[in-house]
């Protein structure tokens, strides 16, 4: 399987400042990936769930920690579903989704 395809996972938190307000702080990991755009099936089947399937990144299980932002090419995704696969390594299924770039 090629994993070519350099891919940053993201976790936001929330932490307190010295004033006692929650300022958001990211964490970003780069990794391989392999991509390949959603299935037909998934994008219908995402689409009646009101989702908007774009990506399926194919990364090793213990890469992946709950992120729930991935960054491809420049743009941002929302990671709405996973499954793990037998060989070690996990699918997670990316949507656009307004509010994951900021």
């Amino acid at each position: 399987m090629d994993r070519s395809e350099k891919v940053k996972l993201i976790s936001r938190s929330f932490i307190n400042d010295e004033n006692g307000i929650q300022q958001p702080t990211e964490t970003v990991i780069e990794i391989y990936a392999n991509v390949k755009s959603a299935s037909r099936s998934e994008w219908f089947e995402g689409g009646r769930n009101g989702l908007n399937p774009q990506y399926v990144f194919n990364v090793y299980d213990d890469e992946y920690t709950n992120e729930d932002v991935i960054e491809y090419d420049g743009t941002r995704y929302s990671i709405y579903r996973t499954y793990l696969n037998p060989d070690g390594r996990i699918d997670l299924y990316a949507e656009l989704k307004k509010g994951v770039d900021e």
